[in-house]
């Protein structure tokens, strides 16, 4: 099993384990996790994050100085806390058969549910599995990334597989409605056909039609750089 062995013992508040859960997305994704990002993370006001980040600090879980950094502990109830999430993630979608783009919202409810024993059968019935659906790794699962670049750097004609979906566009239900419709998800052979001046850029997977995709999401997909 690639779960860790370790017992989960924090009791700590969901609203912790949300913060430090967003302070560690935000570091995945080299998005420096400076109070205004995180209150954009989470959706919540800048007064808000201010005074939480006061209690994480007190409790032992943050280092604050230009940016929130997460401590050692800090860092243990985070991977806890996202490894739950993704797990929960495969379950509802290859288990339960969830609509993929509805997985996200769910988890964020059983992540905070999930105990060590049943975190233990989900990585059975699941089969050891290394990411997310959205192809996002899951701690402790002894991911090996290969080689990525966002879907706004291919060049024209090129093809390539997509090995992930940003945690910041799974925020954005619309956003992920539209991956979905579009069939860009992991796995995906995807086809750069055009890149126009104003950063919008023509893509086609499989054998559905072609489709335009921002910026603000080409530079949010990656694809495996063979």
């Amino acid at each position: 099993m690639a779960a860790p062995a370790e017992k989960t013992k924090e009791p700590y508040r969901a609203t912790y384990r949300e913060y430090v859960e967003a302070i560690y997305e935000l570091e995945e994704e080299n998005i420096d996790a400076i109070q205004a990002r995180i209150a954009d993370w989470l959706g919540v006001s800048r007064a808000s994050v201010s005074e939480m980040v006061h209690r994480l600090e007190e409790e032992g879980l943050v280092e604050v100085g230009r940016t929130v950094k997460l401590t050692e502990a800090g860092r243990h109830l985070a991977e806890v806390v996202v490894r739950r999430h993704r797990l929960a993630e495969r379950f509802l979608s290859e288990v339960l058969g969830l609509p993929w783009v509805k997985v996200h919202a769910e988890a964020e409810v059983w992540e905070h549910t999930i105990s060590d024993d049943v975190e233990a059968a989900m990585w059975k019935v699941l089969g050891d599995p290394k990411t997310c659906p959205h192809g996002n790794p899951i701690p402790g699962a002894g991911y090996r990334p290969p080689k990525m670049k966002p879907i706004a750097d291919m060049d024209e004609g090129e093809t390539l597989v997509l090995e992930r979906i940003s945690e910041e566009l799974e925020l954005d239900a619309d956003t992920m409605d539209f991956l979905d419709r579009a069939g860009l998800r992991p796995g995906q052979q995807v086809t750069m056909l055009t890149r126009s001046p104003h950063d919008t850029f023509t893509v086609q997977v499989g054998g559905h039609d072609p489709v335009g995709v921002g910026s603000f999401v080409a530079e949010r997909v990656f694809v495996a750089v063979v």
